[in-house]
């Protein structure tokens, strides 16, 4: 260890962290990997040489697989073995909340390629710890990793249901659908616990305003309630993600999320409400679920599914890295033809942001991964009509300060 120690000291001086509250010792400190290092592949083989690897005793049940500082941090934090064997005390990662004090709920967005405008994340990180997923780096923008970080120190917004109602109310507001769940899971474990989301439906349904919701977990059926009053006005639908339908894969790709079958089951429930409820194959990964296109589709259709759609891997930023440590852990001899395949549909890239492209991809292989999915959903009568969300009778929540109807009219 001290050989190691001794060939980083070399390359990289030992500097002082600003934030001396975020101290975790026993560690030192270096400057972070520089964003064309990283670009290079910070995780082939530099994760061990930086010592942002984790044991798997320190993060079982998790999805990444180390903790590298975010792209922001002038610093980086590598694990240091003292000779005191100090390294086996350190704890295991345990997921912990804080507040976000926001200001305002609803963020706009102008992308050409998505059907929405505005959108609801409840929470910050997501304790699924799926490892392909795309948000992991917006939690470089709060100082903390994309990896282990995202799936541990999430952030609640408890007072979001009272905000929407707030930005609801503005006069000059103009009803179009919500989308929630975009970002992170507005179902992840903690919502059991906080209930932001349920809140948030609640404020919805006494509006009548169209939502759509997307979600890996069971637990939107706990407000199928709600839902199924809001179905009766044509103001929502529910999509749940049904990456593969191997419980092994999913365990490890998405630990802490629903098991497959207790996502079908979620679609059948909801289904049964009278709740219209679609099946997103998503994301799909090329030599690692592609091949279960069909499957899936075909028993979300016998779960009374009406309507499908699926989203290409997307490996922005830190999440190709994270995604490729990954790989070489659970399934070494597959990792280098799933890159090679992405390639392929990314234009020799490992990802592409264009719009229009970056959900589907080019290339052949991406053209028959779409035309699989178009004829399955023709064999199995799924998007035959798509069902439009209504605005037509929202009703502004009463301002907090509005004065009161003497006749309460």
């Amino acid at each position: 260890m001290f050989l190691l120690w001794s060939k980083l000291l070399t390359r990289f001086p030992i500097m002082a962290r600003p934030h001396a509250a975020r101290k975790r010792p026993p560690e030192k400190e270096l400057p972070s990997t520089p964003a064309d290092a990283r670009g290079a592949g910070t995780y082939d083989g530099i994760s061990e040489l930086l010592g942002v690897a984790v044991e798997f005793e320190r993060r079982r049940g998790r999805g990444a697989q180390s903790n590298a500082s975010g792209r922001y941090e002038p610093m980086a934090r590598i694990a240091f073995d003292d000779g005191w064997q100090s390294l086996d005390e350190l704890p295991a990662f345990k997921t912990t909340v804080a507040v976000d004090a926001t200001r305002k709920v609803i963020a706009r967005n102008d992308s050409p390629d998505i059907g929405f405008d505005r959108s609801i994340n409840p929470y910050r990180g997501c304790e699924h710890g799926c490892v392909y997923c795309f948000a992991r780096p917006t939690h470089a923008y709060l100082g903390l990793s994309p990896g282990l970080d995202f799936e541990s120190k999430l952030l609640v917004k408890p007072e979001a249901a009272d905000l929407l109602a707030r930005e609801l109310s503005v006069p000059n507001y103009q009803p179009k659908v919500i989308a929630i769940g975009t970002n992170t899971d507005p179902y992840q474990p903690i919502e059991r616990r906080y209930q932001v989301m349920r809140r948030i439906l609640e404020v919805l349904d006494r509006a009548n305003h169209p939502v759509g919701i997307v979600t890996k977990s069971a637990l939107v059926t706990r407000d199928i309630d709600i839902l199924a009053r809001m179905a009766e006005r044509s103001l929502v639908k529910v999509a749940l993600s049904v990456t593969t339908l191997d419980a092994g894969l999913a365990r490890t790709m998405e630990p802490r999320a629903a098991t497959p079958s207790r996502r079908l089951e979620a679609l059948r429930q909801l289904s049964e409400a009278g709740v219209p409820a679609a099946v997103m194959v998503a994301p799909v990964i090329p030599a690692l679920n592609d091949q279960e296109i069909e499957r899936i589709l075909d028993c979300a259709a016998a779960a009374g599914v009406k309507e499908a759609g699926y989203i290409l891997l997307r490996l922005p930023l830190e999440v190709r890295d994270l995604f490729r440590e990954w790989l070489k852990a659970n399934y070494p001899h597959r990792e280098e033809h799933v890159f090679k395949l992405i390639r392929d549909m990314r234009g020799g890239k490992d990802y592409d942001a264009k719009w229009g492209e970056r959900m589907k991809g080019s290339g052949p292989y991406a053209w028959m991964i779409g035309r699989r999915f178009e004829m399955a959903c023709e064999k199995f009568g799924l998007n035959e009509r798509k069902l439009t969300l209504s605005a037509a009778n929202f009703r502004a929540p009463r301002r907090g300060n509005a004065q009161l109807s003497l006749f309460g009219a």
